[in-house]
């Protein structure tokens, strides 16, 4: 998936209302893309899918939390668990993988 349509998913996929982390427009999430700041969502989201070999993703976001640039991911599992991942968007570290509630 190129980098273009990887933000465009991500986009497309962020649910915009009341969390508490600030998620980051289409704009915004293009331009850290394109100028090389965070890594493409299909990077981490092949992470979070080798973490779970058979997993399904179901949901990703941008967030600026605390200063840092984090991608929210999340998957479910063929056993019918949703698992959350947090991943830096810039470094690609894992930050928290949760069961979603």
């Amino acid at each position: 998936m190129s980098g273009v349509r990887a933000v465009c998913l991500l986009m497309a996929l962020i649910p915009w209302g009341g969390a508490t982390a600030h998620d980051l427009s289409q704009d915004e999430a293009l331009r850290l893309r394109q100028q090389g700041v965070i890594l493409p969502l299909d990077q981490l989201t092949a992470k979070a899918i080798a973490r779970y070999p058979g997993a399904v993703l179901l949901e990703a976001e941008l967030e600026q939390e605390h200063g840092r640039y984090v991608y929210e991911i999340e998957v479910l599992l063929p056993s019918g668990q949703v698992r959350e991942l947090e991943f830096d968007a810039v470094k690609g570290d894992l930050l928290e993988d949760k069961e979603d509630d």
